[in-house]
């Protein structure tokens, strides 16, 4: 057991690491975030930032020699420089972790090898691969690069009757590199499931969420839904059999497509807290960074019970285009609270807080914060992007 008053690094100095230390720092912790931008969110609740390069090995050593235990908050963060650290400081979730969930042909691979239902997919390295696969799989397809792929980038979809010069448009968007070309599934809904695991191999599983996606990005998240008992039970039981069988130590999300027919597909893991995941800081008993911190820290973990119906909605970049948002109007619905993060140049695209609301029901707490954000920041996005 690491007690409060240790020292917790995370490599990564996002959001999801600056509201690891909000936890952290309030169950008594030092937080010490390595990242390779001086100017991020986690620099406002860290009690230190190291900044320098993730291929700095011998640099990342020495900052692990002072830490107790290090966890991440991102998976794009190159493998060997969590291997590195791992060699002075545990790191969890494990860097093996991360070498299969960063890469989405090794993501595939172990999902099929555990026998865990995933789109039909096949691995591409070639312009003579991309058409093979198109062959065997059809059309539409996704194609997507195989790392660093997040929010949309990386991807090209290849629609249906497409002819060999949009296949090889395709090719020249997103190659030369190992790319992974997804079957479309046609699905009703696409649920996610936060879970955590402790080193003894006792698992706390949070309520599935509905996810809105707007241009590829998470737009909304509510729970609990009004999915059947069968689908919910199915997401919560793969995502425990999933984090088991990665040997996960910590929390990770799983995404789902839930198919016309009742199929639940494993679309992503995700190997750290989720944007989807935000509303359990307010509606749960355990918030999914306070787990995270129980979880690497070996102390018990907490419930994960959602205490009433709630909802999170996005704010990205765009709710600044007429200036700064009315934060008081948006604080006036009821249940809504707000998280900004501290990022200091609002983009298209990026996410730069978020609300969240809880209500008596999961359809007034996802309108009370449609609504605040709408008031807010006169901004209402446009309808779903395919």
């Amino acid at each position: 057991m690491i007690p409060p008053g240790k020292t917790l690094g995370v490599l990564g100095g996002g959001q999801l690491g600056a509201m690891f230390a909000m936890a952290a720092k309030r169950m008594g912790y030092r937080v010490e975030a390595i990242s390779d931008v001086a100017d991020c969110p986690a620099a406002h609740h860290c009690d230190r930032v190291h900044v320098g390069a993730y291929d700095n090995h011998e640099w990342l050593m020495d900052i692990a020699r002072t830490l107790d235990v290090v966890t991440f908050e991102f998976e794009n963060i190159p493998v060997a420089a969590a291997r590195a650290i791992a060699e002075c400081v545990p790191v969890y979730p494990s860097p093996e972790v991360l070498y299969t969930t960063q890469d989405r042909s090794r993501e595939k691979a172990f999902l099929v090898q555990h026998g865990f239902a995933c789109a039909p997919h096949r691995v591409v390295c070639s312009r003579a691969d991309l058409h093979a696969a198109v062959a065997a799989i059809g059309l539409p397809a996704i194609l997507k690069t195989a790392a660093s792929g997040y929010d949309g980038k990386g991807q090209k979809r290849i629609e249906s009757g497409s002819g060999s010069q949009a296949i090889d448009a395709a090719w020249d968007a997103l190659g030369p590199k190992e790319l992974v070309l997804e079957a479309w599934i046609d699905f009703d809904v696409e649920i996610s499931v936060v879970a955590a695991r402790s080193e003894t191999g006792e698992i706390a599983v949070y309520e599935p969420s509905l996810n809105i996606h707007r241009h590829h990005i998470l737009d909304t998240a509510s729970a609990p839904t009004n999915l059947s008992p069968r689908i919910l039970a199915a997401a919560r039981a793969t995502t425990a059999k999933i984090l088991t069988a990665l040997s996960v130590v910590g929390v990770a999300c799983v995404e789902f497509f839930v198919t016309p027919d009742g199929q639940v597909l494993v679309n992503e893991i995700a190997p750290r807290p989720h944007n989807s995941g935000h509303l359990t800081i307010d509606a749960c008993e355990t918030s999914q960074f306070e787990q995270q911190v129980r979880t690497i820290c070996g102390l018990p973990l907490g419930s994960p019970r959602q205490l009433m119906p709630a909802a999170m909605v996005n704010l990205l970049g765009e709710c600044w285009e007429h200036g700064e948002p009315n934060w008081p109007l948006a604080i006036c619905v009821p249940g809504v609270r707000l998280l900004l993060y501290g990022k200091s140049e609002p983009r298209v695209g990026r996410k730069m807080g978020h609300l969240t609301a809880s209500a008596a029901t999961v359809e007034d707490a996802l309108a009370n914060a449609l609504h605040a954000r709408q008031v807010a920041c006169h901004y209402s996005p446009s309808a779903e992007t395919p």
